[in-house]
């Protein structure tokens, strides 16, 4: 594993601060998945969901959502 796979991709905090969850539309924070990959996690307290972020994109579709 390289360096760069070490640690989680990170997203700009501009970038972050207007993506919303396209479910709920609430905030999404940066979070870590359970296999350690970076994720944005939204904070809807009734319907929390995790997005992956694959090479520093998130993917922000209801498909690939984990709920948390």
């Amino acid at each position: 594993m390289s360096a760069a796979q070490d640690r989680p991709a990170t997203i700009e905090p501009w970038v972050r601060d207007i993506l919303r969850c396209p479910v709920t539309g609430a905030e999404l924070v940066e979070g870590t998945g359970p296999d350690g990959s970076p994720e944005l996690v939204s904070t809807d307290p009734d319907t929390t969901l995790a997005y992956p972020v694959r090479d520093g994109v998130p993917v922000l579709l209801a498909d690939e959502a984990r709920r948390v």
